[in-house]
């Protein structure tokens, strides 16, 4: 059938609902997306929120090409940039993450960097959106007023544990301050389990200021006078300053081509340029010849990842603060030059700080009827654990993506964005776009956008099977496979010198939960792809 209404596709079921139900009311794709993400933030609490950050492409209809929105969390103004050196204990092979003494980094106040979400989203209203931002608000307000079920993805999310040492698990995790343990667990100190209601008579109150009165109460009314007092008096690194001082930045995103197509993607620092880098790799290639579950498809894609991701650890940081050079990354030379080194049969050497990141962020992907599209990533990171008394929002917990060590591009310093691996991403040919996606999941986020676009682009799988079909991940010297896998592609794969690591999970979260819509330049009619990692959140208007 043809689009007539538009449509959106997130892993929230409950979301994507209201989101719905605004483009129905008469909301463009930002009002919606907008509403998407409150709503978001309620039901799934600890992927995304108001105290955190994100980065979003929006194509207006008729517009010649999308714009890009980034909010990024900024470090405080009391960081420096050696402050952990001595607190380094180890590192994280997943994640990459650095693991500090006592978790300084990922839990708690000092793990916290300026909370942007607000100021983002209502950026991107106030500029696209055709509803009034308290109307955009309202089911969000009203779902919090409620309470939230706990889904089979939270649940999830709330018993899982580390996948290896170093990693905290999400129990202390949510004990990380007082007020959070008293609002995510019951009086026994148990969990809330799948199907109950939690109730956060706080948060419902806080989006209600935010939804009177936009983001003046959040950066310098009440709520950051909360904020302010319970950072300084808890040992944070924000001020008052920093929140009252907060900015976000508007951008043209980088553009690279594909096979014909054009590909649209996030500045620095997200992760858009290893997204498009990696394609620029495989474009020397026949990746269409190859079967997509067999060792040599593999090996083709991880060898690409491992030079791209290199040159991210390599080069890739704040452009604030470092010289990221993206024409020269993005260069057609510079990746020929990648495929020479590869096809010699020469390893790929990373630097020792490579830039870590983690699993707690959500995604929204929207095309309204008249053809705007909206491709949102926002983040808590995963979660600080700490929630002001009164607040009912949880911070980010983003300082653990910063490197603690000096002199690398993603080192600590005030005011500085860390690296991430959101990548929200339109695609285009002649000019008309033709898929949007985007993905939550950490680094595997760049993995997993850029292999559902080879399965569309290069093996025209439909959006449902682009987002299914099993997928590898790799960073560094292993590469990761999720369980659908043959064994022998995993053997191979460790004959040709790789650490393979295979997941007993057959669709497994940690290798990203892609988000995608397909559009039919003709006939405008969409095909939606939700991930079936996450809980499959999809609908028409």
């Amino acid at each position: 059938m043809a689009n007539t209404g538009g449509a959106i596709v997130a892993p929230q079921p409950r979301a994507v609902e209201e989101g719905i139900a605004v483009l129905r009311g008469g909301g463009n794709a930002v009002d919606a997306a907008v509403a998407t993400a409150f709503m978001q933030a309620v039901v799934d609490p600890q992927m995304c929120g108001v105290g955190g950050m994100g980065t979003m492409l929006i194509w207006p209809a008729g517009a010649p090409g999308p714009r890009e929105l980034h909010f990024y969390g900024r470090a405080g103004s009391k960081v420096t940039p050696a402050m952990w050196v001595d607190r380094v204990r180890g590192r994280t092979r997943w994640w990459r993450r650095f693991a500090l003494e006592g978790y300084l980094n990922d839990i708690g106040y000092s793990s916290i960097m300026t909370p942007a979400t607000v100021a983002g989203l209502y950026h991107a209203h106030r500029e696209y959106g055709r509803l009034r931002w308290l109307e955009v608000l309202a089911p969000a307000v009203a779902a919090a007023e409620e309470g939230f079920r706990v889904t089979s993805g939270v649940a999830g999310f709330w018993s899982r544990e580390p996948r290896e040492s170093g990693e905290v698990d999400t129990r202390a995790r949510l004990h990380a301050s007082p007020e959070a343990a008293r609002i995510y667990f019951k009086p026994d100190d148990s969990m809330y389990k799948e199907g109950e209601v939690v109730k956060n008579p706080d948060h419902a109150r806080s989006l209600r200021v935010i939804a009177e009165e936009g983001p003046e109460a959040f950066y310098h009314g009440a709520i950051a006078r909360a904020m302010a007092e319970d950072l300084e008096r808890n040992g944070a690194f924000i001020t008052a300053q920093d929140l009252a001082t907060y900015r976000v930045r508007t951008a043209a995103p980088l553009q690279s081509t594909y096979r014909g197509y054009s590909l649209y993607s996030n500045v620095p620092p997200g992760g858009g340029i290893t997204v498009l880098q990696i394609l620029s790799i495989l474009e020397g290639y026949d990746v269409a010849a190859l079967d997509p579950l067999s060792s040599e498809h593999a090996l083709l894609l991880a060898r690409a990842m491992q030079a791209a991701f290199c040159d991210r650890d390599r080069w890739v940081g704040d452009p604030e603060f470092v010289d990221v050079p993206a024409a020269d990354l993005l260069s057609k030379d510079h990746a020929t030059a990648w495929r020479v080194h590869l096809d010699a049969g020469r390893p790929v050497e990373f630097p020792a700080w490579g830039a870590g990141d983690g699993s707690g962020t959500t995604h929204v992907t929207v095309v309204d009827a008249e053809g705007t599209i909206v491709s949102l990533t926002h983040t808590l990171g995963s979660s600080s654990g700490v929630i002001t008394p009164g607040l009912g929002f949880m911070y980010n917990n983003s300082m653990y993506q910063a490197n603690p060590f000096p002199q690398s591009p993603n080192s600590i310093a005030p005011g500085k964005a860390r690296t991430s691996g959101m990548c929200p991403t339109i695609v285009a040919r002649d000019g008309k776009p033709v898929a949007a996606l985007g993905a939550p999941g950490g680094n595997a986020i760049i993995t997993g956008v850029l292999q559902a676009l080879v399965n569309v682009l290069d093996h025209g799988m439909t959006a449902t099977e682009a987002v299914s079909a099993p997928r590898i991940h790799c960073e560094g010297e292993a590469v990761d496979l999720e369980g659908r896998f043959f064994r022998s592609t995993v053997r191979a794969l460790e004959a040709q010198g790789l650490q393979a690591h295979w997941s007993p999970v057959a669709l497994d979260g940690a290798f990203a939960r892609v988000q995608l819509i397909a559009i039919d330049p003709a006939t405008g009619r969409l095909d939606l792809g939700p991930d079936p990692r996450g809980e499959g959140g999809c609908g028409r208007a």
